[in-house]
């Protein structure tokens, strides 16, 4: 008697309950697809609100007379000054080193400089940390008891590496990532200034209005060139402005961009031809990268085609021959 509750099997696994899970994944992935496409939140939000502290930062450093009035301003907690003093006095904190872990803070959006103690702080804490759970967990609860002794102290080893670069790590990549966007819409950016120079605006105001355009496609560019239109109508210099914006962002291109505004501002040479020349200069470095992601992509995709994309190709084709034919030996003899 043939077994009603059983289905079509390839290779020993049940074809419609395989078949039932997939279709399972792709309904709940176009959910939150839709769910992710309809709560669209708006990415300048928080930036404008950060922007607008900062410029009450700088209306009131300019308005205050003293410098007791003005070192108010500098954000500081209780907390982060009891750490620094405990750094401090176990001789670990260094004023370069906490200058390197601030421009990172700048690099990666953070703008309180602040935080760098705590980065600090954290490289050395998270090792003491990390380290203490694994020994824990290998040497005295023995969690493992199949590794050996070199594989014990590897790992050991690994969690004490991963707590000192963890902190820094994770900062150099956000960083990174916010970077490349920069990077992508720099050129844009370029564009629109120079429409905006032609048309008789002032450098702030050039600024103030590119951010307003390209706060939505490009968040993070948008956020600088905001910052940098208010610093420019705050800061008594605004060359520190400019100078602002090449310490925040870790880009050559945007560093040849505020030495031609220096220039421009120094020598009054037209702002529009030598942004007109950065421009065709950023599209054509775009083009050639892009150019070359495209040269390796052959490369790159032959070690996925031949483990993923080829065996899928070889089951759809070959897999009702292969159903068929072990139906075929799956008969009785006698039938």
């Amino acid at each position: 008697m043939l077994n009603q509750g059983s289905g079509p099997t390839l290779l020993g696994v049940d074809v419609i309950l395989v078949g039932t899970i997939l279709v399972a994944v792709a309904a709940f992935a176009v959910i939150v697809a839709i769910y992710a496409a309809v709560t669209v939140k708006d990415p300048m939000a928080k930036r404008v609100k950060a922007l607008n502290s900062r410029r009450d930062e700088l209306k009131a450093g300019i308005v205050t007379g003293t410098a007791k009035k003005r070192a108010s301003l500098v954000r500081k907690t209780d907390q982060t000054e009891k750490m620094k003093d405990t750094l401090s006095g176990m001789k670990v904190l260094q004023e370069s080193q906490v200058a390197v872990i601030q421009q990172k803070l700048a690099h990666a959006g953070y703008r309180n400089k602040e935080l760098a103690v705590l980065v600090i702080a954290a490289r050395l804490v998270m090792p003491i940390i990390l380290g203490g759970l694994g020994f824990l967990m290998i040497y005295v609860i023995d969690y493992f008891p199949e590794w050996g002794d070199f594989k014990r102290l590897g790992a050991f080893a690994a969690l004490l590496f991963a707590g000192y670069k963890g902190p820094e790590t994770i900062l150099k990549n956000k960083a990174t990532k916010r970077t490349t966007e920069i990077r992508k819409g720099l050129p844009d950016a370029l564009d629109l200034l120079v429409i905006c120079a032609e048309a008789g605006l002032t450098v702030d105001a050039a600024f103030n209005r590119v951010a307003k355009e390209l706060g939505r496609a490009y968040p993070e560019l948008g956020d600088e060139f905001a910052l940098t239109a208010i610093e420019l109508s705050f800061l008594t210099e605004r060359k520190q402005a400019f100078n602002n914006l090449a310490y925040r962002v870790d880009l050559e291109s945007v560093r040849g961009v505020v030495t031609t505004m220096v220039q421009t501002e120094r020598y009054g040479t037209p702002l529009a031809s030598a942004l007109r020349v950065l421009s065709a200069e950023f599209r054509n470095e775009r083009m050639m990268r892009a150019e070359e992601k495209a040269a390796r992509l052959p490369a790159i995709m032959t070690i996925p085609l031949i483990m993923f994309i080829l065996p899928v190709l070889f089951i759809v084709i070959l897999g009702p021959a292969a159903c068929s034919i072990s139906d075929a030996f799956a008969a009785k003899p006698g039938r």
